[in-house]
């Protein structure tokens, strides 16, 4: 083969050649010519360009601190009421802006500052600046809890109220009435004396806090465990409530058909375990038992089961009906 024809190309091929190296020599001027006009455009710089009016001396020696500098305004120390203050003040006082919205979230949801120590509590404040601004901090009084303002006060010409006692005798008399003044029940329920019952099954929280020994706490914690039960048939089940006090139960009673019956053979697992005495394991032991024998007819029925030992049949007993 000739050299001739190792280089001959049809017309279609010499075409196609022909357009490429057109498109390539075009394609480098192009790009000869604009890196050409940028390079002329940095070199000298535009009155427009702020960073090319200065000299290189001149940006070497700018410090870095002017580049980020913020102006700073002077803290201000004022008398504030933390319920009320608004942004403007609480930003004039020094306070930054996300601690600013951390009082205005706590006041959204109710909260309320109700003595200076409170306004500690503030989320990111620093003991610094509790400490500079604890003496500006001014608490109005109608923040005060109104049991603290009222719920002491007794009729006018009552004992400790309205005027003050001018001798002896005048004081001796107001302590035989302030000893004999009956008790505030709604700040301090008057506890039962012995021998009086409350039936838990019927009563709520306020007659609960009767019993000696049960306060909101305990009280709100049997209405909820009675709840989850449907009802108690036994004042020992009080003790399964943690922390219960023993000599309370004394003063309890239970009234009987008061307990809310538990179908087990129509609710479903998770209507089942929601109960104290069934876990998740027993409930989907039921469900297993009517899926492949059928209904319960008895408790005898879940005795052939291992989740079902009969100390726990005995508790759930009263709870549960076919």
């Amino acid at each position: 083969m000739s050299w001739k024809e190792f280089f001959y190309f049809q017309k279609s091929d010499r075409q196609v050649l022909l357009v490429a190296l057109t498109v390539a020599v075009v394609a480098f001027g192009l790009i000869f010519l604009v890196g050409e006009r940028h390079t002329d455009t940095d070199s000298v710089p535009t009155p427009a360009d702020s960073l090319g009016a200065w000299s290189g001396a001149d940006y070497e020696k700018q410090p870095d601190e002017d580049y980020y500098a913020v102006e700073k305004k002077p803290h201000e120390r004022f008398a504030f009421d933390p319920n009320t203050a608004d942004s403007s003040q609480l930003l004039r006082l020094g306070l930054q802006p996300w601690q600013v919205r951390n009082i205005y979230r706590y006041r959204a949801k109710g909260g309320v500052f109700r003595v200076k120590t409170d306004f500690a509590r503030v989320y990111g404040l620093t003991a610094g600046q509790y400490k500079e601004l604890e003496p500006y901090i001014q608490i109005s009084p109608d923040y005060r809890p109104a049991a603290e303002v009222y719920g002491d006060r007794r009729p006018a010409g009552g004992p400790g109220y309205g005027h003050a006692p001018s001798d002896r005798g005048m004081q001796e008399k107001e302590r035989r009435e302030r000893e004999d003044y009956p008790r505030d029940t709604l700040r301090y329920p008057v506890k039962l004396k012995a021998g009086e019952h409350i039936d838990v099954n019927r009563a709520d929280t306020t007659q609960l806090k009767k019993i000696p020994g049960i306060g909101s706490y305990y009280a709100r914690s049997v209405i909820r465990y009675r709840e989850r039960l449907g009802g108690f048939y036994s004042a020992e089940q009080l003790l399964e409530i943690e922390g219960f006090p023993v000599e309370a139960l004394e003063y309890v009673s239970v009234s009987a058909g008061m307990v809310r019956k538990l179908n087990l053979n129509r609710l479903s697992v998770a209507e089942l375990r929601r109960h104290p005495y069934v876990n998740f394991y027993q409930a989907k032991a039921i469900a297993d038992y009517r899926r492949l024998k059928g209904d319960l007819h008895s408790l005898d029925d879940l005795s052939l089961l291992p989740e079902f030992p009969q100390h726990l049949l005995e508790r759930l007993a009263p709870y549960v009906t076919f």
